[in-house]
């Protein structure tokens, strides 16, 4: 029997981004996380260390997987293994390239305040799934109801967590339990070669690609995922 699997979700998503892995993974004790109001991911990282069994399996998704990161930083006695969909590892960048992702993540929070979190989703979702997925309605639509669940107090709160990110690259060296990367095969925010980039100091770590998925590959293949990881589990 596999550890029990406690499973972090990204920026603005609840349960749902896991909701569709955890039914396909029969047999496999889950847990998932919610953030509250928290606005730093190492307080995220002692949440779920509050919830979480004293020993654990630990998958995270997007913001989910730097929170992951950050929990075996922490805590890494008690994580058994790790998976890391969709997510990367550095920092803020420096100079110009950190200011353009600071003003895109704050026009999303200023857009969220002005007209509320679900079209806040509506126009973010646009780019974060496989593009020949972009006009399946029962998709988008659940993506949008899941993220329009947050407050925009919370969604701010998520966002400055992650411009305050910190390198997590020291964690990826210093892993010793087995590591799986994964990521779409079109995820343009976190594609696969910045898993494979993690892949080069993680020791441990396998890298696969979910074909045909993009950023949301939890929902939009979730027997793809789950397939990914419970062989994960299992080995």
């Amino acid at each position: 029997m596999s550890d029990p699997l406690v499973l972090l979700p990204g920026l603005a998503c609840d349960y749902a981004v896991w909701e569709g892995v955890a039914a396909a993974l029969p047999g496999v004790e889950t847990q998932v996380i919610d953030y509250g109001a928290a606005s730093s991911l190492e307080a995220m990282a002692a949440i779920a260390l509050a919830e979480a069994p004293p020993r654990f399996a630990l998958a995270g998704h997007s913001m989910g997987g730097r929170v992951a990161m950050e929990v075996i930083r922490q805590a890494p006695a008690r994580v058994t293994r790790v998976a890391l969909l969709n997510t990367g590892f550095r920092p803020l960048a420096d100079g110009e390239a950190g200011e353009r992702e600071v003003a895109g993540r704050m026009r999303l929070v200023e857009l969220a305040q002005r007209a509320g979190t679900a079209a806040m989703a509506r126009e973010w979702v646009q780019g974060m799934v496989h593009p020949d997925r972009q006009q399946e309605t029962s998709l988008i639509e659940s993506i949008i109801a899941m993220m329009a669940r947050k407050t925009p107090a919370e969604f701010a709160a998520q966002i400055e967590a992650l411009i305050h990110r910190p390198d997590a690259t020291p964690v990826l060296s210093g892993l010793r339990i087995p590591c799986l990367l994964m990521s779409g095969s079109h995820d343009s925010w976190s594609p696969l070669s910045q898993h494979e980039e993690m892949a080069e100091y993680a020791r441990r770590a396998r890298v696969v690609a979910i074909a045909d998925a993009g950023h949301m590959a939890p929902m939009e293949k979730p027997e793809a995922v789950a397939t990914e990881l419970a062989a994960w589990l299992a080995a």
